[in-house]
């Protein structure tokens, strides 16, 4: 997507990220932007030459206060051992800043939090390069990553004031979900909005009657797609937690997996994920039975996402593929 950002507003973002690095003593340097969707975030140099990641958060997307608790948990996640980037406090102390409406900016807030070395699992619409033995590796590593993510959020006191936003059924699929109304948006045909009513209907009513272990909830990252599973020698990392909140363990493991469903070596894949996952926590095939929803319920975010941002390049004809391919979806997984 950043290739596709006109010219001017991409300068326009290079001086408004100038403008922010200003607040970490370090303004005298060109940033390179690397990605431009909920936050635009750049590569950046720190005082002493270390690489950084500076990021401009949506503005009106999420709170300060909320910003803050999502700084405060990867500190945690840090401090528990699992490689996540680290917030990189300002000259001040702050590990936010506030930077006020000018120009083309409305007021928003700005953070640098640590580089982290790997290369992205893969990126979303391109096959996976990786051979399956490998895959098998990564994905079984990342699946023990999730788990130890979710026990280390468990045991976890969070600070007074802590904010994230809940994945829950409200979250999902109420009437206002974290991620838009899906069934009645902008360019949808009257089929598609008819058979998306319905198919939010019945997940509405299967999501109040799961099992019991299929009711592991808390605290996750709840968009660990390709792009934000950075793979090395070692291990993975997590980055970009700009989403996470509370919500079902089920649905971080359908947010892995659901881009994937057409690798040719998605059965690898899966399998991998749950047996490393269950390395680390448990999961029962009672838990596991209620993964076709959850794969569902993803793959209906994607198109609210997409719908509350029209500026995007080629928003439009994603919502409308995304509504077909959820439909496919549930008519292949059974709730059709």
């Amino acid at each position: 997507m950043v290739a596709d950002l006109p010219k001017l507003f991409r300068d326009a973002l290079d001086d408004r990220a100038r403008q922010a690095l200003v607040h970490w003593g370090v303004a005298d340097q060109q940033p390179e932007l690397l990605k431009y969707r909920e936050n635009a975030v750049f590569r950046v140099r720190l005082a002493d030459g270390r690489p950084a990641a500076l990021r401009l958060h949506r503005a009106g997307y999420h709170g300060e206060t909320a910003l803050r608790s999502e700084l405060q948990w990867m500190a945690a996640l840090g401090d528990g051992g699992l490689s996540v980037p680290r917030p990189i406090a300002a000259m001040d102390w702050n590990l936010l800043v506030a930077l006020p409406a000018e120009g083309a900016f409305a007021a928003q807030h700005a953070d640098v939090i640590g580089w982290m070395e790997g290369a992205p699992l893969g990126e979303s619409g391109k096959p996976l390069a990786q051979a399956p033995e490998r895959l098998a590796q990564i994905f079984s590593t990342l699946g023990a990553s999730m788990a130890e993510m979710h026990t280390l959020a468990d045991r976890w006191v969070a600070p007074h004031g802590f904010i994230r936003p809940a994945w829950h059924a409200d979250g999902l699929l109420g009437e206002k979900p974290l991620w838009g109304r899906f069934w009645d948006c902008k360019g949808l045909s009257s089929a598609q909005i008819a058979a998306l009513s319905v198919l939010r209907n019945d997940l509405a009513q299967q999501l109040a009657k799961l099992p019991t272990p299929a009711n592991d909830f808390g605290l996750i990252h709840a968009d660990l797609v390709r792009e934000n599973v950075l793979v090395t020698e070692k291990g993975v990392t997590f980055i970009d937690f700009d989403d996470a909140g509370y919500g079902f363990r089920l649905f971080d493991i359908a947010t892995a997996l659901l881009k994937n469903r057409h690798e040719p070596a998605y059965d690898t894949i899966e399998a991998a994920l749950i047996v490393g996952y269950r390395s680390r926590r448990n999961l029962t095939d009672d838990a596991l039975s209620c993964l076709p929803q959850f794969l569902v319920l993803r793959s209906l975010t994607y198109i609210g996402w997409f719908a509350a941002r029209p500026e995007l390049p080629g928003a439009h004809e994603r919502v409308l593929r995304y509504a077909d391919e959820t439909l496919a979806l549930a008519e292949e997984l059974g709730f059709r």
